[in-house]
Parts: C-alpha cells; sequence; structure tokens
C-alpha cells in the first residue's frame, strides 16, 4: 500500500478533522490555511482535497466533529447521574468550571471562534455553528425546564431563553480568557451565572457559592434533594 492510497483511508479525514479543531482554535478560521492543517496533521494536500472540497468544507465538518466531541464529553459527566435537574444544572456549570484548564485552545469553543469570524463570510459556516450551538442549548435547556417546573413554575421567563443566555455567559467567558490570557477570568464569570441561577430558582447559596470570586472551588456533583417545601417555592422573576 502506497503513501496516496494510505492518506485516502478513512483515518486521514479523522486526523484533517483533529488537526482542524485545534489549528482553528489556535489560530482562527481566517489565519488557518489547508497547507497549515495539513502540515500539522502530517497530510499532503492531495489527501487533503481526497475528503474535502475546501477549507470551508473542512471548517463545516470539523463544526460536526467538534459537536460530536462534545455531546459525548458531556453525555458522560457525572452531574448527568443526578435525579434532581436544577443540581444537573448547576452541576453542567460545575463541569464547564472544571474544564476550564490547560492552553486556551484546549478549553474554548471552535464553534464560537468560527462563527465570530464567519458569521457573514460563509453563511454555511454560521449555519453549522447555530445548528450545534443551538442544539447544545436545548439540551440544557431540558433540565432548566424540569427545574423551572419544580422551583419556580410561575416565572416568566422561558427555559429556552435561559440556556441561550448560559451559553452567552460561556462564549463570551471565552472571548475574556483569550484577552486576559488564562481561565482566571472564565471561572469568575462562570461562578457569578452559578449565583444567578441560584437566585432565579430561590435557592440559597452554599458556602462555596460565597467563596471569594476568582479562587476555584470543589466542585459538587452530589447534593441534597430538595426539600417539599423547596418544592413549592416559585418566583415571577
Amino acid at each position: 500500500m502506497n503513501a496516496a492510497t494510505t492518506q485516502s483511508q478513512p483515518d486521514a479525514r479523522a486526523r484533517l478533522l483533529d488537526t482542524a479543531v485545534q489549528v482553528i482554535r489556535t489560530q482562527g478560521y481566517t489565519a488557518s490555511t489547508v497547507d497549515d492543517i495539513c502540515c500539522a496533521a502530517h497530510l499532503t494536500k492531495g489527501a487533503f482535497f481526497h475528503h474535502f472540497k475546501s477549507k470551508e468544507d473542512l471548517a463545516v465538518a470539523a463544526a460536526t466533529h467538534f459537536s460530536q466531541m462534545a455531546e459525548r464529553l458531556f453525555g458522560d459527566a457525572p452531574y448527568r447521574q443526578l435525579a434532581d435537574p436544577l443540581e444537573r444544572l448547576l452541576g453542567y456549570i460545575d463541569f464547564r468550571t472544571m474544564i476550564l484548564a490547560g492552553p486556551i485552545p484546549e478549553f474554548t469553543c471552535l464553534l464560537g471562534t468560527m462563527v465570530q469570524e464567519a458569521y457573514d463570510t460563509h453563511p454555511a459556516i454560521r449555519r453549522a455553528c447555530d445548528t450545534y450551538l443551538s442544539a447544545h442549548a436545548a439540551d440544557v435547556a431540558k433540565d432548566i425546564a424540569a427545574a423551572k417546573a419544580l422551583y419556580a413554575p410561575a416565572a416568566k421567563w422561558s427555559a429556552e431563553s435561559l440556556a441561550l443566555y448560559t451559553q452567552a455567559v460561556l462564549q463570551g467567558a471565552f472571548v475574556l480568557a483569550k484577552s486576559k490570557g488564562g481561565p482566571e477570568v472564565a471561572r469568575d464569570c462562570l461562578a457569578h451565572l452559578r449565583r444567578y441561577l441560584l437566585q432565579l430558582f430561590n435557592r440559597p447559596p452554599g458556602k462555596e457559592d460565597n467563596d471569594h470570586v476568582g479562587t476555584t472551588r470543589h466542585v459538587h456533583l452530589v447534593r441534597r434533594a430538595p426539600t417539599r417545601k423547596q418544592r413549592r417555592r416559585s418566583t415571577a422573576t
């Protein structure tokens, strides 16, 4: 089997997708070239064009690839096992805080990175990013809706709008992390988001929620079940 044949195998496509995710998260979509991605993947441009028609075609496929990885990551996260939907929502925020570690390209979002650059110039990329960002928000909205029914049934806000707000905070936190050169500011943003969620659902903050902003608190994944009184409490916020 010669080199050209080897590069046409499915594993070459997976290597290109994995590499594109990393290169674009590091350099941005516009600054990343086909040559950059091929060089980092140790593949030829012939292999690239065997699998993708263009850099845009690769970016759309990379959005799908990244989203599938994220779906597995969050689908297997410990907070998914919690019985109470509000605890799952708080566990989701805790989990996202916990994975804010390492180099910036390792924890920031490919979709947010690409759509900020390409929303007007590359409609196919914008649509792909919108599809997967919206799908993730819709998944978060399921727990929000269930928690709202238990703790804030009279609230005027919708689960869908709050889910999108959580994603707005996350994407903004990633931008600030890039600006500041580290994840600390992003952790602060998520700590404030967590406090806000507690207020919306009439839950008093725990000691960890009152800790000094900027400190890394322990991620609690097992919490007490809600009391009957807590279930009856509601808000019109």
